[in-house]
């Protein structure tokens, strides 16, 4: 048994060979061919082919039969108490398509690429140098050191210089002076 999964208008559909299929409506005429690239799983028999996310080479072709509508629902809407009700029907459009036929990328395409894939250049593997673990922590710990001590110069750099500039002492108990008093 063949059959595939596509993909029309963000949903996705089942089609057999032979079978019609109903998906969102195409802007299509009666009679005329439609072709779904999106397939996303493709069976033949014992071969099952999955797509990440779309199986490569693979289509399915068909004809539209018909364009029609689905039963009618109602949509109401109602507020209690507050004299609010809208009624409102609706009837979704399909076109109804006949599978003509699964189309799935060969076998024997796939056998010639991969040849032709293991004769192409390898690029040369990167040799990795070896680190114990003793060295990487002495490492880490030798620019964390660095770290550290800089950034507490920057600080009270910092803090020296802003207190020079605004002529401004702080006492013990944390309060501000000023120069002028």
């Amino acid at each position: 048994m063949k059959y595939a999964i596509v993909s029309s208008g963000g949903k996705q559909y089942i089609a057999r060979e032979g079978e019609p299929i109903e998906v969102d409506r195409l802007q299509l005429d009666i009679g005329k061919p439609v072709e779904f690239k999106e397939v996303l799983l493709a069976v033949d028999g014992s071969t099952i082919k999955v797509g990440t996310p779309l199986v490569k080479g693979a289509s399915v072709k068909g004809k539209v039969l018909d364009q029609v509508k689905a039963k009618k629902i109602i949509v109401f809407k109602y507020i209690p108490k507050e004299r609010y009700r809208r009624k409102k029907g609706h009837r979704q459009q399909y076109t109804r398509v006949s599978i003509d036929k699964i189309m799935l990328p060969s076998a024997e395409k796939k056998a010639t690429s991969k040849k032709e894939a293991g004769k192409a250049e390898k690029p040369p593997a990167k040799t990795a140098t070896k680190k114990t673990a003793s060295t990487v922590k002495k490492n880490t710990a030798k620019v964390s050191k660095k770290e550290t001590g800089t950034s507490k110069e920057k600080k009270t750099t910092k803090a020296k210089s802003t207190s020079a500039k605004t002529g401004s002492k702080t006492s013990s108990t944390g309060k501000k002076s000023t120069a002028k008093e």
